[in-house]
């Protein structure tokens, strides 16, 4: 997913240094960021913060589809109690009440740039 109204970014790493339905974290203005790219390669970042358990994990996560709605939706499981959250939004599949925050991502020549926090829809 590619996003360019943010101007301060922070670079993370090159596209290919993420494994495919994998995640990495990263130290993103002070925040530790979970930065995700998917199977048909589109890149997404979220808090790491796991809200359920406490624990900053959510970048080791599973990464996949679930279909909501007649749409497919990419999330990533948190490892520890498995709830779902959308990668593009931040809101949990699991939880209606349940949301982290997604950040802005622009991919310049084959690196990740991570923006600021995005405004919950």
């Amino acid at each position: 997913m590619t996003d360019t109204t943010s101007p301060a970014t922070t670079v993370v790493c090159a596209v290919e240094r993420i494994v495919r339905e994998s995640g990495v974290a990263a130290l993103v203005e002070g925040r530790a960021v979970a930065v995700f790219r998917t199977h048909d390669d589109e890149i997404y970042a979220l808090d790491n913060y796991d809200p359920f358990s406490h624990a900053s994990v959510l970048s080791r996560g599973i990464v996949g589809t679930r279909t909501v709605e007649d749409v497919e939706v990419p999330f990533v499981a948190s490892p520890m109690y498995k709830q779902a959250f959308d990668l593009r939004t931040g809101q949990c599949l699991d939880d209606a009440d349940v949301r982290v925050a997604s950040y802005a991502v622009d991919v310049r020549d084959g690196v990740i740039h991570v923006g600021a926090p995005r405004e919950p829809r």
